[in-house]
This record gives C-alpha cells, structure tokens and sequence, in this order.
C-alpha cells in the first residue's frame, strides 16, 4: 500500500491532502507523480474519475513550490488547457484546495465570462493559468497574455479537445509557450489522431496507463433497456421514482432535447434543472451548485457535462439518448462510481439507436447486460447512399459525376460527427 508521504512531495502539500482527506494515492497517480516530479513528459491514460487533475496538479505545485518567484506581469509559469467550461473550474478548483495557504495564484479563463475582468486578473500575472482553448486566444489576440514564460503544459481531456475542434487552437498557442518545457497530456481514451498528436507536442514520454482505453470504471453497474422512442419518457419517470432522493444525471443527445426534457420532468413534480450550450455561464454554474449540493435531484445535460462534473454523490447516469460518439459513452457513465463508490449507469436504446449500440460494445469489447426489452439481432451498419444490409451497387450518380470524385466519398470519421471548430468554450 502507499500513501502520499512516500511520494516526496512538499511538506506544504501532505499537509494540504490531510487536510482536504486524501491519504492514498490512486493508481493513476503513484505512477505519474514521480515521473512527473522527475521532469519527464507524461502520456497519461486513465478512465475518467480516477484521479488525473492531482497526478498533475501535485507534481505541478511541488515544482513552483522550489522555485519562488513572483510571476511577472501578464505572464503565467504553468498553462492548463481543457476542452470545457465546467472541466476548467473543476481542476482549478482542485487546484485552489491544494494551494490554500501558500503564495500560488491561480486563475481561470473561460468563455461565457467577463473578458475585461479576466484581462485585469491576468495583467497581475498568475502561477497557474487554467483556460479553455478559445478565450485564452481571444487573449492572446488582445494582448492581454504572454505565455512566453510557460515551463510546464497540460492537456487535459485531449481527445476531447480533438473532437471539438481545438487542434487549430493548439497549433496557435504551442508556439508561443516557453522552451524547455515540461508537457503533459491525460487522456481516459486514446483515438488515433491522439497518438499523433503525442508525438507533436511531447519529446520522449513515459505512458502511463492503468486501464486499456475504452474500459468503463470498474465500479460502474450497467445496463441497457430497449424500448421505442416514445416509450422513453415513461421509462425515465419510473427509474426516477423508484429512487427519488438519489442524484441522477440524465444525459440528452441535443440541446433542445435536454431543455424540453428537463421542463416535463419539472412539470411531472421532479427537482430537475439542465446545463447545455445555450444557458450561459451563470445558468450552468448555478445548476451543477444546486446538483452538487443535492437542492436538485435530477440533471439533464448534453455531453457538455460529459467530463466537467466531478460530483462523488451522483447515483445514477441514464443515457436517455445514446451518444452519437462512441467515446461519450465512457466518459458519461465515468459521471457515476467516483472516489472509490460504486454506481449505476443505465442506457435506453431505441430502434434508431441499435447501430449506436453497437458502435459503443464494439469499443468497450463488451455486450452491456439487458434489463428491459430484447435485444434485436445486430444489422450491418448502413453504407453512405443505401439501406442497412444491402450490397451497393459501384456506380455513380449523376449529381456525384458533376460534383467530381470526393462528392461520393464517406467521411473518413464514419459514425462519429464531424467535429466542428469552436471559436471560444
């Protein structure tokens, strides 16, 4: 067994984990903490709620710790990078607990907040700089921030950032951090363009790993319910009730799903709030207060919560809708079973969501256990321009001849949206 004094970290640092009630290290981070403390560029793979901010953060903090120094104005010596929001406040968040006491500042730049404020916060200069990917280059553009004297980055939840569409940004905001410099990147899956990435912006890194990519949490209970698309609603309503004081996070494909759902489940006498892309800050803040202290019972959210809410009470996670990227559905149901707690992750599956389905068994190499309705013998997905299950015939439209060769191509992300650019998260 280890414990956190074995590590070497601070004095300063044990003290703040005992105080906060951390006494032993996950795996995740009795591996990457020493390397990390080390100097060494880190590839880190572990599934979701295993601890990765503070395999980080630790190293990170006990680094600034042995170096003082006031950071000089609009300058930061450490930048973490995520892909949303919520994720951006929770690690700083995690941060702040740890730094309580010391003269570490950390600051936070997001979208959807007042950028004159965080100008004015930067024009101090910061130690830690936690930003999603978007606004910290609207800073850039404006001035408000030099990242020339950045010694250590973070990329956190990196595929993510890939699949909405923040590689541009990256290639914008590597060349203006310091060198050498330490990088580290954390990840619960790993895609191919992930790996590539990898070798873009790391110089010889130790991979750490403690689950194979696409492994749920171990203490997650799943289940799958089969039943038509009309049949949904009801089906929510009786898990709700059979439970009612637990917290349930519900998980909606769409925006104006998410909001409509949230409304009837309101109208019906449930404690149910939502966050999605259009509430603004403020909205989506207060609601994950009011989750996190148990005032609402139900959150129904888009996958713009996917990663960003780290809550250990969360009981339940329904997929009311099936992600349509097969990687969401891991980092969904990570939602649940967190510091160490065992949950329950429930998917309904319509007949529109078969194919889905598959997609989802098929990464995770598993067949999720049924618990309602039967399920359908799998169909060959369908191929661009015909019916599921049907040999296509090789010739071309006439439309597909004006258009040229790449007009009949698939998309070579096939299955998954095509991820699109974000100005600012």
């Amino acid at each position: 067994m280890f414990d956190f004094d074995m590590l070497g970290l601070a004095p300063a640092l044990n003290d703040a984990l005992q105080r906060i009630g951390f006494t032993e290290p996950t795996p995740i981070q009795n591996q990457a903490i020493p390397l990390a403390m080390q100097g060494h560029d880190i590839l880190g793979l572990a599934q979701t709620g295993t601890g990765k901010t503070l395999a980080f953060g630790l190293p990170l903090i006990d680094q600034l710790l042995a170096r003082p120094g006031k950071p000089a104005p609009k300058t930061a010596k450490v930048l973490i990078l995520a892909p949303t929001r919520e994720l951006t406040n929770q690690i700083a968040d995690s941060l702040r607990a740890l730094t309580g006491g010391t003269r570490i500042k950390v600051v936070t730049v997001v979208g959807g907040q007042s950028i004159n404020r965080q100008i004015t916060q930067l024009s101090q200069g910061t130690d830690i700089l936690v930003a999603t990917p978007g606004r910290l280059i609207d800073l850039m553009d404006r001035g408000a921030v030099d990242l020339g004297q950045v010694r250590h980055l973070v990329l956190d939840e990196a595929d993510q950032m890939l699949d909405l569409g923040f590689i541009h940004a990256l290639r914008r905001i590597a060349p203006r951090l310091g060198t050498p410099r330490q990088t580290m990147l954390f990840s619960a899956t790993m895609p191919k363009q992930m790996e590539e990435l990898s070798r873009a912006y790391l110089t010889d890194p130790r991979r750490v790993q403690v689950a194979p990519p696409g492994k749920a949490a171990d203490k997650v209970t799943q289940s799958i319910i089969f039943m038509e698309k009309a049949e949904k609603p009801a089906g929510l309503r009786r898990i709700l009730s059979r439970d009612p004081d637990a917290l349930t996070l519900v998980f909606s494909r769409t925006k104006h799903g998410a909001e409509k759902l949230m409304k009837g489940l309101v109208a019906d006498g449930f404690n149910a709030a939502s966050i999605h892309g259009n509430k603004s800050q403020g909205q989506r803040d207060r609601a994950i207060k009011a989750f996190r202290d148990g005032s609402v019972k139900v959150l129904v959210a888009t996958d713009v919560a996917a990663r960003g809410i780290d809550i250990p009470g969360v009981a339940y996670v329904v997929n009311y809708d099936l992600p349509d990227v097969p990687d969401n559905y891991i980092h969904r149901i990570g939602r649940t079973a967190r510091a160490g707690r065992e949950g329950e992750a429930i998917a309904f599956c319509s007949a529109e969501e078969v194919d889905l389905l598959r997609q989802i068994e098929k990464l995770m190499k598993v067949d999720i256990p049924v618990a309602g309705g039967t399920r359908p013998a799998w169909q060959p997905a369908a191929k661009p321009g015909g019916k599921s299950g049907k040999p296509q015939q090789k010739r071309r439209t006439r439309g597909a001849q004006q258009r040229g060769p790449s007009a009949s191509k698939p998309d070579a992300a096939a299955g998954r949206r095509r991820p699109r650019r974000r100005k600012s998260a």
